[in-house]
Protein backbone atom coordinates (compact mmCIF):
# COMPACT_ATOMS: atom_id res chain seq x y z
CA UNK A 1 0.00 0.00 0.00
CA UNK A 2 1.42 3.23 -1.04
CA UNK A 3 2.79 5.24 2.15
CA UNK A 4 0.06 8.46 0.65
CA UNK A 5 -2.77 5.96 1.21
CA UNK A 6 -1.71 4.39 4.78
CA UNK A 7 -1.35 8.73 5.98
CA UNK A 8 -4.97 9.16 4.48
CA UNK A 9 -6.68 6.18 6.23
CA UNK A 10 -5.01 6.91 9.48
CA UNK A 11 -5.96 10.42 9.38
CA UNK A 12 -9.43 9.60 8.03
CA UNK A 13 -9.54 6.81 10.92
CA UNK A 14 -8.76 9.73 13.32
CA UNK A 15 -11.45 12.15 11.41
CA UNK A 16 -14.55 10.28 11.59
CA UNK A 17 -13.77 8.83 15.44
CA UNK A 18 -12.84 12.60 17.47
CA UNK A 19 -15.27 13.81 19.59
CA UNK A 20 -16.01 17.56 17.29
CA UNK A 21 -16.08 14.75 14.11
CA UNK A 22 -19.47 13.31 15.60
CA UNK A 23 -21.14 16.48 16.19
CA UNK A 24 -20.09 17.68 12.53
CA UNK A 25 -21.48 14.47 11.43
CA UNK A 26 -24.89 15.69 12.59
CA UNK A 27 -24.78 19.60 12.49
CA UNK A 28 -22.87 20.53 8.42
CA UNK A 29 -23.05 21.94 5.64
CA UNK A 30 -25.12 20.32 2.30
CA UNK A 31 -21.88 19.53 0.05
CA UNK A 32 -21.95 17.31 -3.01
CA UNK A 33 -20.15 14.10 -3.19
CA UNK A 34 -17.57 14.97 -5.58
CA UNK A 35 -17.04 18.16 -3.31
CA UNK A 36 -16.42 15.69 -0.13
CA UNK A 37 -14.41 13.14 -2.35
CA UNK A 38 -12.07 15.92 -3.12
CA UNK A 39 -11.57 17.08 0.75
CA UNK A 40 -10.72 13.77 1.93
CA UNK A 41 -8.21 13.81 -0.87
CA UNK A 42 -6.90 16.84 -0.50
CA UNK A 43 -6.25 15.82 3.42
CA UNK A 44 -4.04 12.70 2.83
CA UNK A 45 -2.72 12.40 -0.74
CA UNK A 46 -1.15 14.31 -3.19
CA UNK A 47 -3.80 13.00 -5.84
CA UNK A 48 -6.33 15.47 -6.43
CA UNK A 49 -9.60 14.08 -8.35
CA UNK A 50 -9.43 16.40 -11.40
CA UNK A 51 -5.21 15.13 -12.26
CA UNK A 52 -6.25 11.56 -11.17
CA UNK A 53 -9.75 10.69 -11.75
CA UNK A 54 -9.13 6.97 -10.75
CA UNK A 55 -10.31 4.87 -7.46
CA UNK A 56 -8.24 5.99 -4.35
CA UNK A 57 -8.48 3.78 -0.82
CA UNK A 58 -9.52 6.85 1.03
CA UNK A 59 -12.74 7.27 -1.02
CA UNK A 60 -14.44 4.86 1.33
CA UNK A 61 -14.48 6.82 4.06
CA UNK A 62 -16.78 8.75 2.55
CA UNK A 63 -19.13 6.68 1.60
CA UNK A 64 -18.67 5.25 5.47
CA UNK A 65 -18.93 9.09 7.27
CA UNK A 66 -22.47 9.01 5.74
CA UNK A 67 -22.93 5.78 7.03
CA UNK A 68 -22.45 6.29 10.72
CA UNK A 69 -24.45 9.98 9.93
CA UNK A 70 -27.28 8.32 8.93
CA UNK A 71 -26.99 5.77 11.70
CA UNK A 72 -26.82 8.46 13.96
CA UNK A 73 -29.34 11.24 12.63
CA UNK A 74 -32.12 8.69 11.34
CA UNK A 75 -35.20 10.19 10.68
CA UNK A 76 -36.62 7.61 9.14
CA UNK A 77 -37.21 4.21 11.47
CA UNK A 78 -37.26 6.74 14.89
CA UNK A 79 -40.56 7.85 13.47
CA UNK A 80 -42.02 4.44 14.33
CA UNK A 81 -41.10 4.22 17.71
CA UNK A 82 -42.89 6.33 20.69
CA UNK A 83 -41.99 9.58 20.87
CA UNK A 84 -39.53 10.23 24.41
CA UNK A 85 -41.07 12.02 26.64
CA UNK A 86 -38.95 15.33 29.05
CA UNK A 87 -41.24 14.36 32.15
CA UNK A 88 -42.59 10.98 33.30
CA UNK A 89 -46.49 10.21 33.08
CA UNK A 90 -46.94 7.99 35.81
CA UNK A 91 -47.53 5.38 33.01
CA UNK A 92 -44.46 3.32 32.61
CA UNK A 93 -41.22 3.03 34.54
CA UNK A 94 -38.88 5.81 32.89
CA UNK A 95 -35.83 3.78 34.11
CA UNK A 96 -35.54 -0.06 33.28
CA UNK A 97 -32.46 -0.43 35.68
CA UNK A 98 -32.76 1.28 38.49
CA UNK A 99 -36.76 0.75 39.56
CA UNK A 100 -36.55 2.26 43.01
CA UNK A 101 -35.95 6.09 42.96
CA UNK A 102 -37.78 6.65 46.48
CA UNK A 103 -40.59 5.76 48.89
CA UNK A 104 -43.15 8.46 47.75
CA UNK A 105 -42.50 8.16 43.72
CA UNK A 106 -43.20 4.39 44.62
CA UNK A 107 -46.60 5.00 46.36
CA UNK A 108 -47.61 7.41 43.59
CA UNK A 109 -46.60 4.84 40.80
CA UNK A 110 -48.94 2.06 42.55
CA UNK A 111 -51.68 4.08 43.39
CA UNK A 112 -51.55 5.33 40.09
CA UNK A 113 -51.73 1.69 38.44
CA UNK A 114 -54.40 0.77 40.91
CA UNK A 115 -56.81 3.68 39.73
CA UNK A 116 -55.74 2.96 35.97
CA UNK A 117 -56.40 -0.81 36.21
CA UNK A 118 -58.83 -0.99 39.13
CA UNK A 119 -61.20 1.15 38.55
CA UNK A 120 -60.85 3.36 34.48
CA UNK A 121 -59.75 0.30 32.70
CA UNK A 122 -62.73 -2.06 33.73
CA UNK A 123 -65.20 1.30 32.83
CA UNK A 124 -63.91 1.73 29.99
CA UNK A 125 -64.29 -1.83 28.36
CA UNK A 126 -67.57 -2.14 29.48
CA UNK A 127 -68.46 1.33 27.50
CA UNK A 128 -66.28 -0.02 24.39
CA UNK A 129 -68.40 -3.29 24.23
CA UNK A 130 -71.66 -1.23 24.45
CA UNK A 131 -70.19 1.14 21.67
CA UNK A 132 -69.86 -1.54 19.17
CA UNK A 133 -72.58 -3.58 20.28
CA UNK A 134 -74.86 -0.87 19.81
CA UNK A 135 -73.19 -0.23 16.08
CA UNK A 136 -73.51 -3.61 14.98
CA UNK A 137 -77.10 -4.02 16.11
CA UNK A 138 -78.51 -1.04 15.20
CA UNK A 139 -77.29 -0.74 12.20
CA UNK A 140 -78.40 -3.66 11.13
CA UNK A 141 -81.86 -2.28 11.76
CA UNK A 142 -81.28 0.47 9.69
CA UNK A 143 -80.22 -1.54 6.91
CA UNK A 144 -83.71 -2.99 6.62
CA UNK A 145 -85.41 0.25 6.25
CA UNK A 146 -85.24 1.46 2.35
CA UNK A 147 -83.08 4.22 1.13
CA UNK A 148 -83.98 7.56 1.57
CA UNK A 149 -83.75 10.60 3.95
CA UNK A 150 -84.96 8.56 6.82
CA UNK A 151 -82.69 6.25 6.54
CA UNK A 152 -79.57 8.30 6.22
CA UNK A 153 -80.55 10.67 9.41
CA UNK A 154 -80.99 7.71 11.50
CA UNK A 155 -77.64 6.38 10.31
CA UNK A 156 -76.04 9.65 11.00
CA UNK A 157 -77.63 9.90 14.69
CA UNK A 158 -76.61 6.08 15.42
CA UNK A 159 -73.14 6.36 13.98
CA UNK A 160 -72.40 9.51 15.78
CA UNK A 161 -73.71 8.01 19.23
CA UNK A 162 -71.82 4.72 19.32
CA UNK A 163 -68.50 6.63 18.17
CA UNK A 164 -69.28 9.30 21.18
CA UNK A 165 -69.88 6.32 22.99
CA UNK A 166 -66.50 4.63 22.40
CA UNK A 167 -64.57 8.18 22.48
CA UNK A 168 -65.62 8.04 26.52
CA UNK A 169 -64.45 4.53 26.87
CA UNK A 170 -60.95 6.13 25.68
CA UNK A 171 -61.61 9.05 27.87
CA UNK A 172 -60.61 10.56 24.80
CA UNK A 173 -60.33 14.72 25.56
CA UNK A 174 -60.41 16.37 21.73
CA UNK A 175 -60.16 19.97 20.65
CA UNK A 176 -61.82 20.58 17.13
CA UNK A 177 -60.46 23.84 15.33
CA UNK A 178 -62.25 25.37 12.25
CA UNK A 179 -64.99 23.65 12.28
CA UNK A 180 -66.43 25.84 9.33
CA UNK A 181 -63.99 23.54 7.09
CA UNK A 182 -65.57 19.97 8.10
CA UNK A 183 -65.46 17.83 4.90
CA UNK A 184 -68.99 17.93 3.38
CA UNK A 185 -70.25 15.80 0.63
CA UNK A 186 -68.86 14.15 -2.47
CA UNK A 187 -65.12 14.97 -1.11
CA UNK A 188 -62.30 13.18 0.41
CA UNK A 189 -60.93 14.20 3.72
CA UNK A 190 -57.30 12.97 4.68
CA UNK A 191 -55.72 13.40 7.46
CA UNK A 192 -52.12 12.57 8.70
CA UNK A 193 -52.54 8.45 11.03
CA UNK A 194 -50.90 7.47 14.26
CA UNK A 195 -53.75 5.29 15.43
CA UNK A 196 -56.55 3.02 14.56
CA UNK A 197 -58.50 5.64 17.01
CA UNK A 198 -57.99 8.46 14.52
CA UNK A 199 -61.46 7.10 12.63
CA UNK A 200 -63.34 7.59 16.14
CA UNK A 201 -61.95 10.38 16.44
CA UNK A 202 -63.04 12.38 13.25
CA UNK A 203 -66.08 10.06 13.02
CA UNK A 204 -67.67 11.37 16.12
CA UNK A 205 -67.85 15.15 15.35
CA UNK A 206 -68.82 14.05 11.68
CA UNK A 207 -70.23 11.13 9.73
CA UNK A 208 -67.34 9.60 6.83
CA UNK A 209 -67.64 6.69 4.29
CA UNK A 210 -65.20 4.10 5.74
CA UNK A 211 -62.55 3.33 2.95
CA UNK A 212 -60.79 -0.32 3.68
CA UNK A 213 -60.14 -3.89 3.66
CA UNK A 214 -62.54 -6.75 4.33
CA UNK A 215 -61.54 -8.42 7.65
CA UNK A 216 -63.02 -11.65 9.06
CA UNK A 217 -63.87 -12.11 12.93
CA UNK A 218 -65.35 -9.35 15.11
CA UNK A 219 -63.87 -6.61 12.47
CA UNK A 220 -66.02 -8.30 9.72
CA UNK A 221 -69.13 -8.73 11.43
CA UNK A 222 -68.38 -4.67 12.21
CA UNK A 223 -68.00 -3.79 8.74
CA UNK A 224 -71.17 -5.84 7.49
CA UNK A 225 -72.94 -4.20 9.63
CA UNK A 226 -71.87 -0.75 8.64
CA UNK A 227 -71.96 -1.04 5.41
CA UNK A 228 -75.55 -1.89 5.53
CA UNK A 229 -76.85 1.38 6.95
CA UNK A 230 -73.77 3.79 5.09
CA UNK A 231 -72.48 3.47 2.39
CA UNK A 232 -68.92 2.24 3.23
CA UNK A 233 -66.09 1.15 0.42
CA UNK A 234 -64.60 -2.46 1.29
CA UNK A 235 -62.49 -4.49 -0.85
CA UNK A 236 -61.51 -8.09 -1.15
CA UNK A 237 -57.78 -8.60 -0.32
CA UNK A 238 -57.56 -9.37 -4.00
CA UNK A 239 -58.67 -5.90 -5.38
CA UNK A 240 -56.79 -3.76 -2.73
CA UNK A 241 -53.96 -4.67 -5.49
CA UNK A 242 -55.82 -3.16 -8.23
CA UNK A 243 -55.32 0.32 -8.71
CA UNK A 244 -57.95 1.08 -11.52
CA UNK A 245 -60.83 -0.65 -9.48
CA UNK A 246 -60.20 1.27 -6.74
CA UNK A 247 -59.79 4.44 -7.98
CA UNK A 248 -63.34 3.70 -9.73
CA UNK A 249 -65.15 3.12 -7.14
CA UNK A 250 -63.65 5.74 -5.06
CA UNK A 251 -64.44 8.16 -7.88
CA UNK A 252 -67.86 7.23 -8.30
CA UNK A 253 -68.22 7.42 -4.55
CA UNK A 254 -67.52 10.74 -4.98
CA UNK A 255 -69.78 11.76 -7.76
CA UNK A 256 -72.75 11.27 -5.89
CA UNK A 257 -72.85 14.58 -4.05
CA UNK A 258 -75.77 12.47 -1.65
CA UNK A 259 -72.88 10.72 -0.07
CA UNK A 260 -70.49 10.92 2.57
CA UNK A 261 -67.08 12.31 2.45
CA UNK A 262 -64.53 9.25 1.89
CA UNK A 263 -62.00 9.83 5.05
CA UNK A 264 -58.16 7.95 3.98
CA UNK A 265 -55.07 8.25 5.75
CA UNK A 266 -52.81 8.19 2.77
CA UNK A 267 -49.76 7.47 4.71
CA UNK A 268 -50.62 4.01 5.09
CA UNK A 269 -49.42 2.90 8.05
CA UNK A 270 -49.02 4.70 11.65
CA UNK A 271 -46.43 7.38 12.48
CA UNK A 272 -45.92 8.48 15.96
CA UNK A 273 -47.25 11.96 15.55
CA UNK A 274 -43.89 13.74 15.32
CA UNK A 275 -44.12 13.51 11.51
CA UNK A 276 -45.78 13.21 8.59
CA UNK A 277 -44.46 10.66 5.29
CA UNK A 278 -44.98 10.36 1.88
CA UNK A 279 -48.69 10.46 0.98
CA UNK A 280 -50.07 7.48 -1.20
CA UNK A 281 -50.67 9.40 -5.10
CA UNK A 282 -53.80 7.35 -5.48
CA UNK A 283 -56.77 9.52 -3.65
CA UNK A 284 -55.32 12.70 -5.25
CA UNK A 285 -55.39 11.36 -8.80
CA UNK A 286 -59.86 11.56 -8.51
CA UNK A 287 -59.80 14.99 -8.94
CA UNK A 288 -62.58 15.55 -6.01
CA UNK A 289 -61.82 18.10 -3.59
CA UNK A 290 -59.66 17.27 -1.02
CA UNK A 291 -60.59 18.04 2.73
CA UNK A 292 -56.99 17.86 4.29
CA UNK A 293 -56.92 17.77 8.52
CA UNK A 294 -55.02 17.58 11.14
CA UNK A 295 -54.25 15.93 13.92
CA UNK A 296 -51.82 15.88 16.82
CA UNK A 297 -51.68 14.13 19.77
CA UNK A 298 -50.51 14.87 23.21
CA UNK A 299 -48.41 12.02 24.57
CA UNK A 300 -48.15 13.06 28.25
CA UNK A 301 -51.12 11.45 29.25
CA UNK A 302 -51.47 8.48 27.08
CA UNK A 303 -49.08 7.85 24.49
CA UNK A 304 -51.72 7.04 20.89
CA UNK A 305 -49.28 5.54 18.54
CA UNK A 306 -49.84 2.14 17.44
CA UNK A 307 -46.46 0.52 17.34
CA UNK A 308 -48.27 -2.76 14.98
CA UNK A 309 -44.88 -4.63 14.51
CA UNK A 310 -44.42 -4.61 18.52
CA UNK A 311 -48.49 -4.33 20.10
CA UNK A 312 -51.40 -6.47 18.43
CA UNK A 313 -54.77 -4.77 18.35
CA UNK A 314 -56.29 -6.56 21.64
CA UNK A 315 -52.77 -5.30 23.50
CA UNK A 316 -52.76 -2.16 21.93
CA UNK A 317 -56.57 -1.33 22.79
CA UNK A 318 -56.04 -2.10 26.51
CA UNK A 319 -52.57 0.40 26.49
CA UNK A 320 -54.97 2.61 25.96
CA UNK A 321 -57.74 2.08 27.40
CA UNK A 322 -55.55 2.23 30.95
CA UNK A 323 -53.71 5.45 30.09
CA UNK A 324 -54.74 8.57 32.19
CA UNK A 325 -56.85 9.93 29.32
CA UNK A 326 -56.26 10.49 25.16
CA UNK A 327 -55.87 13.85 24.48
CA UNK A 328 -55.32 15.84 21.04
CA UNK A 329 -56.45 18.59 18.67
CA UNK A 330 -57.59 17.96 15.50
CA UNK A 331 -57.57 21.04 13.04
CA UNK A 332 -59.92 21.34 9.76
CA UNK A 333 -58.21 22.75 7.21
CA UNK A 334 -59.54 24.72 4.20
CA UNK A 335 -60.63 22.47 1.23
CA UNK A 336 -57.76 22.11 -1.54
CA UNK A 337 -58.64 21.43 -5.55
CA UNK A 338 -55.58 20.19 -7.55
CA UNK A 339 -54.48 22.84 -9.74
CA UNK A 340 -54.30 22.32 -13.96
CA UNK A 341 -50.44 22.65 -14.16
CA UNK A 342 -50.34 19.88 -10.83
CA UNK A 343 -49.78 16.30 -11.28
CA UNK A 344 -51.18 13.86 -8.24
CA UNK A 345 -47.87 13.64 -6.71
CA UNK A 346 -47.28 17.51 -6.22
CA UNK A 347 -51.25 17.92 -5.14
CA UNK A 348 -50.33 14.94 -2.42
CA UNK A 349 -46.84 16.62 -1.12
CA UNK A 350 -48.47 20.28 -1.11
CA UNK A 351 -51.50 18.67 0.81
CA UNK A 352 -49.13 16.75 3.73
CA UNK A 353 -47.11 20.19 3.50
CA UNK A 354 -50.61 21.86 4.44
CA UNK A 355 -50.98 19.69 7.72
CA UNK A 356 -47.27 18.90 8.39
CA UNK A 357 -47.05 22.70 9.35
CA UNK A 358 -50.56 23.28 10.77
CA UNK A 359 -50.11 20.26 13.06
CA UNK A 360 -46.50 21.15 14.10
CA UNK A 361 -45.26 18.03 12.53
CA UNK A 362 -42.15 17.50 10.17
CA UNK A 363 -42.68 17.12 6.86
CA UNK A 364 -40.91 13.81 5.16
CA UNK A 365 -40.56 12.64 1.97
CA UNK A 366 -39.80 8.81 3.27
CA UNK A 367 -42.33 6.38 2.24
CA UNK A 368 -43.95 5.00 5.67
CA UNK A 369 -43.69 1.55 3.71
CA UNK A 370 -39.99 1.54 4.90
CA UNK A 371 -41.75 0.51 8.62
CA UNK A 372 -41.65 -2.92 7.08
CA UNK A 373 -39.43 -3.32 3.93
CA UNK A 374 -36.22 -2.21 3.15
CA UNK A 375 -35.06 0.56 0.90
CA UNK A 376 -35.11 0.15 -2.49
CA UNK A 377 -32.33 -0.97 -4.74
CA UNK A 378 -32.43 2.24 -6.73
CA UNK A 379 -31.44 4.49 -3.81
CA UNK A 380 -28.42 2.65 -3.42
CA UNK A 381 -27.74 2.30 -7.29
CA UNK A 382 -28.16 6.30 -7.54
CA UNK A 383 -25.25 6.37 -5.13
CA UNK A 384 -23.57 4.06 -7.03
CA UNK A 385 -23.73 5.37 -10.66
CA UNK A 386 -22.92 9.07 -9.38
CA UNK A 387 -19.57 7.89 -7.70
CA UNK A 388 -18.30 5.65 -10.86
CA UNK A 389 -19.60 8.83 -13.33
CA UNK A 390 -17.24 11.06 -11.07
CA UNK A 391 -14.41 8.83 -11.99
CA UNK A 392 -15.39 7.12 -15.73
CA UNK A 393 -16.93 10.25 -16.86
CA UNK A 394 -19.84 10.60 -19.62
CA UNK A 395 -19.16 8.97 -22.93
CA UNK A 396 -18.79 12.73 -24.12
CA UNK A 397 -15.85 13.12 -21.95
CA UNK A 398 -14.35 9.54 -22.74
CA UNK A 399 -14.56 10.51 -26.56
CA UNK A 400 -13.18 13.96 -25.86
CA UNK A 401 -10.15 12.44 -24.26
Amino acid sequence: MPVCTEIALERSFADLFSPWTVAAIIAREPTSLEEEIKEIRRSGSNRDLDSAPEFEMSDIFYFARRGVESIMDDEVTKRFSAEELESWNLLTRSNNNFHYISLRLTVLWGLGLLIRYGFLLPLRVTLAFTGVGLLVFLTCLIGLLPSGRLKNFLSEKVHLMCYRICVRALTAIITYHNSENKPKNGGICVANHTSPIDVIILASDGCYAMVGQIHGGLMGVIQRSMVKACPHIWFERSEVKDRHLVAKRLSDHVEDKTKLPILIFPEGTCINNTSVMMFKKGSFDIGATVYPVAIKYDPRFGDAFWNSSKFGMVNYLLRMMSSWAIVCSVWYLPPMSREADEDAVQFANRVKAAIARQGGLVDLLWDGGLKRGKVKDTFKEEQQKLYSKMLVGTPEDRSRS
